[in-house]
């Protein structure tokens, strides 16, 4: 490949990293922590740009002072840059119910033995993950979460014709990210969407269903409320 056209693809993924670390979309694939290695790799990209453009720059004139024309490289090269252009301009949302309605929930993998501290007796409701509620519920038979109304925040997408609560757990990046899933217990307000973001408050029910895709227990909230809420800026948990 020409040496230009190395400085432009390079220019074009420099770019896009520090984009994506300004604008927060690096959140889409990585975990938070990733912005501090995204963001020196994009800058160190740029500076080798700028050195590979000024090499090209050099051996062109070079070139030219040499036989008096320069010898161009077939222009198909420079499709090369199309799917750097296309990785740029279109880039993928978060994964959402799609992935996780097709994926099993992280949960139940391997059975945690942990030990669960209590919840605060002087927040009501007590926020938690989904992962935590799912684990407290499943490993500890719900033991901490009793006594507690408890609010979540998640997507929504169905299992079959029942909705449920969800929300992706990434380890590292979007390439492993799995689901948890929280069922829903009592009253249901009609309407919900796929991959509408809700916040629930309710209490701890010993009702438990099991995913489709793995078999693994899934466990349910006694929904006292479900109101829409923004899409959070990391989507991820």
């Amino acid at each position: 490949m020409r040496r230009d056209a190395q400085a432009i693809i390079l220019l074009l993924v420099g770019g896009g990293m520090l984009r994506l670390a300004a604008t927060g979309d690096y959140l889409n694939y990585v975990k938070p922590y990733a912005f501090w290695l995204i963001l020196p790799a994009g800058a160190i990209l740029l500076v080798v740009a700028a050195i590979t453009g000024w090499q090209a720059w050099r051996d062109r004139r070079e070139a030219d002072d040499d036989d008096g024309h320069g010898h161009g490289d077939p222009k198909v090269a420079w499709l090369l840059l199309a799917p750097v252009v296309g990785m740029l301009l279109v880039a993928p949302d978060a994964l959402g119910s799609y992935e996780a309605e097709r994926t099993g929930t992280v949960v139940g993998a391997e059975e945690d033995r942990s030990t669960y501290p209590d919840l605060p007796d002087d927040v009501d409701p007590v926020p938690l993950t989904l992962l935590d509620y799912a684990a407290r519920a499943i490993f500890d038979d719900g033991h901490t979460l009793e006594g507690h109304r408890i609010q979540l925040r998640g997507f929504i997408l169905y299992d079959g014709d029942e909705p449920q609560l969800a929300r992706m757990v990434v380890s590292c990046c979007a390439a492993d990210a799995r689901p948890v899933k929280i069922g829903f217990d009592g009253e249901i307000p009609a309407g919900l969407e796929p991959d509408q973001w809700v916040e629930v408050i309710g209490e701890y029910t010993p009702r438990q269903g099991r995913d489709e895709i793995n078999g693994e227990l899934v466990p349910y909230i006694e929904v006292e409320s479900i109101t829409g809420i923004p899409t959070p800026d990391n989507e991820y948990q």
